[in-house]
């Protein structure tokens, strides 16, 4: 099981504005943020439905190729105000609302690249 991970991001204030928007129709929030100062060199936030972060963005350079992240939603509506609010936030569009069939008969998923090109996923595995 994963208990958190990680993506470098090159503008840390504007990528943390998007990740607060963009996951909180999924319930995450800013749980902690750290400085430089704190960590000898790191300066992150760390995302999450409370009480834990399981998503940290760090001040860097983007890995290249971008990630991809998928978040699991609860329905579809979630996955809809997900879409809506990461390109309100800044995102681009990379897939909007959908079934994928190919992936199988219920996954219901949208796609938006972050400001550093990282593709970040919400999915829903029920039927609607």
């Amino acid at each position: 099981m994963i208990d958190h991970t990680g993506v470098a991001v090159s503008n840390f204030s504007k990528s943390k504005k998007f990740y607060e928007v963009a996951l909180a129709p999924l319930g995450y929030k800013m749980l902690l943020e750290l400085t430089a100062e704190q960590t000898d060199g790191y300066e992150g936030a760390g995302f999450g439905v409370p009480p834990k972060p399981d998503l940290w963005i760090g001040k860097g350079t983007p890995q290249n190729p971008p990630v991809h992240i998928a978040f699991r939603a609860d329905s579809r509506a979630q996955v809809d105000a997900f879409y809506k609010a990461a390109l309100a936030a800044g995102g681009r569009d990379n897939g909007a609302p959908g079934v994928r069939p190919h992936y199988h008969t219920h996954y219901y998923a949208a796609f938006v690249l972050d400001p550093d090109g990282h593709n970040i996923e919400a999915v829903c595995h029920h039927p609607a």
